[in-house]
Formats: structure tokens, sequence, C-alpha cells
């Protein structure tokens, strides 16, 4: 079991808003860096416990005291997977990937898919930006607080099709919708009270809230 608790993957988007990096890490928290993120974090103050890279797109100084994971350029992983999966190993169970979002679509895909690796093994885990909110849920029912008036949409991940329903007020009710992953009907619906229960079952969602 890990000593901290939370762990934190901070990758290497270029639109990564390093304010708000800094203001989402704790004093206690494990952080970790894939490749690039090691920029970022050293732009928001913070040095990483543990940093994992193939170094394509970092040449820089590591600081005194961080260990280093050297991975091949030629691998199947990519950085933050790879990160995601040493997270896994070392007994964390809530783990917060910031720097993810934005940038290359294809870059940004591949961490969603680090979402649904980790909603796979088990693990509590999000991706966060100033702007959005996004995990990977498996069948189940989960508890969305204190968002009245925000957007959120769900959308199958990792399968073709799920169902929804919401419990509490939204803008579009929802009762057993099965959501296919050629139509987006799930996209913009909006939190009307500050209790709201997304119930999915079968399948899995992916759920984004933008704050």
């Amino acid at each position: 079991m890990a000593e901290k608790v939370r762990c934190i993957i901070i990758c290497g988007s270029p639109e990564a808003d390093c304010d708000f990096i800094r203001k989402s890490v704790c004093a206690d928290d494990y952080v970790i860096c894939a490749d690039g993120g090691y920029y970022t974090a050293s732009k928001a103050g913070i040095t990483p416990d543990l940093f994992v890279s193939d170094f394509d797109s970092f040449n820089g100084k590591i600081e005194n005291g961080v260990e280093t994971v050297k991975l091949n350029t030629h691998k199947d992983d990519t950085d933050s997977m790879h990160c995601a999966k040493l997270a896994v190993e070392r007994g964390f169970k809530n783990i917060l990937i910031l720097g993810a979002l934005g940038g290359r679509l294809d870059h940004t895909f591949a961490n969603l898919s680090v979402l649904e690796y980790l909603c796979d093994n088990n693990i509590t885990a999000s991706i966060e930006s100033e702007s959005e909110s996004v995990r990977v849920l498996n069948s189940g029912e989960y508890s969305y607080t204190c968002l009245k008036g925000k957007t959120f949409s769900v959308f199958p991940f990792g399968c073709g099709e799920t169902e929804v329903t919401y419990i509490g007020e939204v803008e579009y009710p929802a009762k057993a919708l099965k959501l296919k992953s050629s139509l987006a009907v799930g996209i913009s619906n909006i939190f009307k009270s500050d209790s709201v229960k997304i119930v999915i079952k079968g399948g899995k969602a992916l759920v984004i809230v933008n704050k």
C-alpha cells in the first residue's frame, strides 16, 4: 500500500494551465510526471516524486532526488499509460491526471484510454483541467453535487452502447436511455439541482462536466 493516498500524474499538454495545476496538487500527493509534463510541473513550482519519459519531448535537467524511469522510444504504451500502470503497481487507488487535455487530438484520446484502463482496474480516477472534469465510469450509481447550472455530457466509451438514468433535476431527464456510440444524444445536458445521480447500466460511460 502506498504511503501517500493520492497520486497525481502530470502530462505535457501545451494547453495546461500551470496556476490550476499548482492549486490542484497538495503537499502530501505523490506526483508522477510524464515526459514533457516535467516542464509543466516545473513552471507550476512542483518537484515530482517520479519522472517517466522516453525523452522524446524532454531534454532538460532533472532535479536531484527525483526517481527516473527511462522508457524505450519504440514501445506500445504512451508515457501517460506507463505512469498509470506504475501508479497502480505502487498501490494507489485514487489518481488525478492533469495537463492531459488539449493539444493533439490523438494525445487527448490516448489519455482518455488511460482513464478506461484505470476504470477497468477499479481505480477512482479523473482528468481535470480549469474548465473540465472527465471520468470513465463502469456500471453503477454516481453522485454529482454542487454543480447546479453546469453542463455535462455522457457518451458510451469502450463499448457500442450503454444505458443511462438521471436521478434528480436535469435539463433533459433520462430513464434507461440507451446511448449509442454513433449518436451523441447524451451531449450538453445541464444540472438543475445541486444533487444529481448518474446511473450507468451496461458497458462504460465517458462523463464530461464543464465547470
